[in-house]
């Protein structure tokens, strides 16, 4: 149906108005931006890909017996401490 959309004319009058809108100091600029979203979108879509397949349980079992169980608080209150009050400074 659009087999013709794109022709190579199209393409270039395209890439005439995108140099014109942006200007050439920061096409090198766009073109790295571009390249580095669409590689980080790849690795993204790996890591879901990976998470789907049947291994990923004997890999979740494994990263179970990894954790350390901490909390994150230590340490422990002391009601004398908690009890007093420091005079106010003149």
């Amino acid at each position: 149906m659009f087999g013709n959309a794109l022709s190579g004319w199209h393409l270039i009058i395209l890439l005439v108005v995108i140099l014109l809108l942006f200007g050439a100091p920061k096409l090198p600029g766009l073109a790295r931006s571009l390249g580095q979203s669409m590689r980080i979108f790849r690795s993204e879509v790996k890591t879901m890909k990976d998470e789907n397949s049947p291994d990923s349980a004997t890999n979740d079992s494994t990263d179970a017996t990894d954790a350390t169980g901490t909390t994150g608080t230590t340490g422990s209150t002391d009601s004398a401490d908690s009890n007093s009050t420091t005079p106010p400074k003149p």
